[in-house]
This record gives C-alpha cells, structure tokens and sequence, in this order.
C-alpha cells in the first residue's frame, strides 16, 4: 500500500517546464519594407536559410515589427535586416533591437538594410553607412576581399552596386572593396567598401551592400562571405 501512495504522489510532482530546455540556436531573418521592394527578397531569405540551417540555426522569417520586443529577440541569437527600405520599427521597437544588439546580440544587414531608418541615427551606425545612389541598371566589378585565409582574393561581381553617404572606414573593419575603374557610376573613389563588421556595444554588426539580383546569391564567394558572417553574428566565431 506504502508503494502504491508514493508510486501515485511521485505522478503528482509537477513535470520540468520545456523553456528550462536549452534554447534552439536561432536567427530572426526580418524583410519589412516601406520604400523599394526588391524581388530577389524571397531568394534572400531561402539562401539565408539554407546557410543558417548548415550552421545547425532554427531560422524564422517575418515581416511583423512587434517582434522586436525585448521578449521575443531574447529567441534569437542574431537579427538579419534582408533588403528592408524606409521606416520599419517604431520608438518602442527600435529601442528593443538597440538593446538588443548593444546587449550581446548579432546584427547582420543585407543590401538595402542600409536604405533604412534614415531618421535613426543609432541605426546608421549600427549598419556603418547609409545608401547615397547607385549606377543605372547592374554592374560588372572586380571586388577585392580583405582579411583572413582568402585576403586580397579577386573575384567578380555583376550587382546594382551602392555608393554610400560616407566612407566606413574609420568606423568598421572591411571586408572587400570594389574597384571603381571597371564600371560607371562609382562615387566614391579609390576606397570603395562593399562589405563590412564592427563591434556594437557588446554585440556584434555585419553588413554587405551585395545582394540586389537573385543569381548573386548563388555565386559561392557571397555564400561564403555570408555564412561567415552568420558565423560572426550569432556568436560561433570572433572573426568576421
């Protein structure tokens, strides 16, 4: 009887909550638009996928701004901001990504993450440099990569190609510049970055302006360049 009672409060003691689980490792891929929409957006996001999911990453995909929450962003190891234009967050919101990055976080910006939050100038520096023009139609350009095992590597791009309202330089590390003398359109001289990372507070930034037709993202120099910085940005590597 004495084994049966205990047998019957042993089936009473509350069962441990999932949340007490680790947490799955996952990135918030957010492609909210409220200016330009760009068509290779759902390319974007399936090539995104694609790379997050080989680096063993849960990877979500949405367009709702309430999502940016300090809640729901505590899901995520990492933000990525895939080809957004205009006013997306509001104050509330983009008080929660700040804290978010500032705090730990990765953010990861994809070509027109930098045509975005023009009036928030934290978002600016966040993302290193604002989208000034861009030549008529694509381009074809030698991109130069820099740093790490493929520095100095040659490789050729044909993508809308942006100019930028400053120079990052000063404020980031660059990871490949384009050669302005092989196409028309360029404004931005000898030292033209196309791709860079920064530290945020204690999170991490990782921007490139490549990204604007869908046959780029099959190109396997930009899928590398992009897993290394999912890489980056959610923490599993200190090289960017």
């Amino acid at each position: 009887m004495r084994n049966l009672l205990f047998c019957w409060l042993f089936l009473l003691l509350p069962v441990p909550a999932l949340a007490d689980a680790p947490a799955e490792p996952a990135i918030l891929v957010f492609t909210r638009t409220a200016g330009f929409r760009h068509d290779s957006i759902p390319t974007a996001v399936a090539t995104l996928r694609a790379l997050g999911q080989a680096q063993g990453l849960r990877v979500d995909h949405g367009e709702d701004p309430t999502v940016f929450s300090t809640g729901q962003l505590a899901r995520y190891r990492a933000v990525v901001f895939a080809s957004t234009t205009g006013d997306i967050l509001d104050p509330a919101q983009q008080a929660a990504l700040r804290a978010f990055v500032e705090g730990g976080g990765g953010f990861m910006g994809l070509h027109a993450a930098a045509d975005t939050e023009y009036q928030w100038p934290w978002y600016g520096e966040l993302v290193g440099a604002w989208f000034d023009s861009h030549p008529p139609g694509l381009q074809t350009a030698q991109v130069t990569l820099h740093g790490g095992a493929h520095d100095g590597q040659a490789w050729t791009v044909t993508d809308e190609l942006y100019n930028y309202r400053r120079n990052p330089r000063p404020w980031v590390q660059v990871l490949a510049t384009v050669d302005e003398r092989g196409y028309a359109g360029g404004t931005m001289g000898a030292d033209h970055p196309i791709a860079w990372c920064r530290p945020v507070g204690k999170g991490r930034s990782w921007y490139t302006g490549l990204g604007h037709t869908d046959a780029i993202y099959a190109d396997p120099t930009l899928r590398a360049l992009l897993q290394r910085g999912l890489a980056h940005v959610t923490g599993a590597s200190p090289h960017c």
